[in-house]
């Protein structure tokens, strides 16, 4: 089963708490939420992340599973009305040998991506640069999910 949920780990978010906008999250669903990346690769930028803390997608239930991929797939049309990418990396990383920054809680990357996207900023000076900044993003996001899936309890909270 999963990990025991640890006090410091920064997707164990309690349930649509007064603080969503400032942690960023764009949506609140059964099983999982939205919530941006602070340290985006491209503009809109996302986290898919379940709410039990887990490190493994083995751990997970069918049912959590399921939950899961149900917010990658709202996220994915989300952005796409948003901010109108040409596609999108989708995936995530069990691990730190694997590449996961913070490996104790899966969590999904929903990036968006644009051709001639690719920024060499990253290479060069380990900067990253995005046309927009993270809230004004998230609000344009958030915005979106209540248009799109307007019977869906938001649960996010100012």
């Amino acid at each position: 089963m999963g990990k025991k949920r640890q006090s410091q780990c920064i997707f164990c978010i309690p349930s649509a708490t007064e603080g969503d906008r400032e942690a960023l999250i764009v949506h609140r669903a059964e099983g999982a939420f939205t919530m941006m990346n602070r340290y985006p690769y491209t503009n809109g930028h996302v986290l898919i992340c379940p709410h039990r803390h887990v490190s493994d997608i083995c751990d997970l239930s069918p049912e959590e599973n399921s939950l899961l991929i149900q917010e990658v797939t709202r996220a994915v049309q989300v952005i796409r009305d948003v901010m109108r990418p040409s596609g999108f990396n989708i995936g995530l990383n069990i691990g730190a040998d694997a590449g996961a920054g913070i490996d104790e809680h899966l969590h999904y990357h929903v990036v968006p991506r644009w051709k001639g996207d690719t920024n060499m900023m990253p290479v060069v000076a380990d900067v990253r640069i995005i046309p927009e900044d993270l809230s004004s993003s998230c609000a344009k996001l958030r915005d979106a999910f209540m248009r799109l899936f307007p019977d869906m309890d938001q649960g996010v909270r100012s």
